[in-house]
């Protein structure tokens, strides 16, 4: 083996590694919303504005 070919397996399973953790997260976001096409942020957002808090009106 050349001496690059270990630090390529090494950055190829780190950048691997993380993909993997990072879809298992998805995955577990998801199936605990039932809705794995929408986010959080979309489900939440978009209503009407909640109505100040008495003392901050500008």
């Amino acid at each position: 083996m050349s001496d690059g070919i270990p630090l390529l397996v090494l950055a190829f399973g780190t950048i691997g590694g993380i993909w993997f953790l990072a879809a298992a997260a998805r995955k577990q976001v998801a199936d605990s919303k039932g809705d794995p096409t929408r986010s959080n942020f979309v489900q939440d957002h978009g209503g009407p504005p909640r109505p100040n808090r008495p003392g901050t009106e500008h």
